[in-house]
């Protein structure tokens, strides 16, 4: 068996994207309820215009909570992976520029405490498997089982 074909399998896929999107909606919660404390977050990276943070604090937990829900119910899910996919690169790319640095981070991930400050690196690397989840679900589709009449050979008369 190929390593594409492993990937695409329909049961992987579903675990995937079930977890994936499960991690998403808890993720979205706190923060469309109430998206202010995220500001304070997301300034904290300092990788942004101060001006976009407030459109960003508001947009975002909604992004997140669409793509769970695509994730969760099949609607759009491979869409829903790929943005998750986007959004990991760019989460994972904001904790390592700051884990550079020398700076630890308030994450903004599952909490909306600015006080939450967690070592940026093991951010990252707790990332990475949501990443890796996102990437198999965005690039590599899963395949179609054969159906039980197209499996079966035919008998000629």
């Amino acid at each position: 068996m190929k390593l594409s074909d492993a990937l695409g399998n329909r049961w992987l896929h579903l675990v995937l994207a079930l977890a994936l999107g499960g991690i998403f909606l808890y993720a979205a919660h706190d923060k469309v309820l109430d998206p202010r404390p995220l500001v304070t977050i997301i300034w904290g990276y300092r990788l942004i215009p101060p001006q976009l943070t407030n459109l960003i604090a508001i947009y975002l937990p909604w992004m997140e909570l669409l793509i769970g829900l695509g994730l969760v119910t099949g609607i759009a899910r491979r869409a829903a992976a790929g943005w998750a996919t986007v959004l990991l690169v760019f989460f994972t790319t904001a904790l390592v520029i700051n884990a550079v640095r020398g700076v630890d981070v308030a994450c903004g991930c599952f909490s909306t405490s600015a006080q939450d400050v967690k070592n940026a690196w093991l951010l990252a690397l707790r990332d990475l498997p949501m990443l890796a989840a996102a990437a198999v679900l965005t690039f590599f589709p899963p395949r179609r089982q054969p159906s039980p009449r197209s499996a079966s050979p035919r008998s000629s008369p």
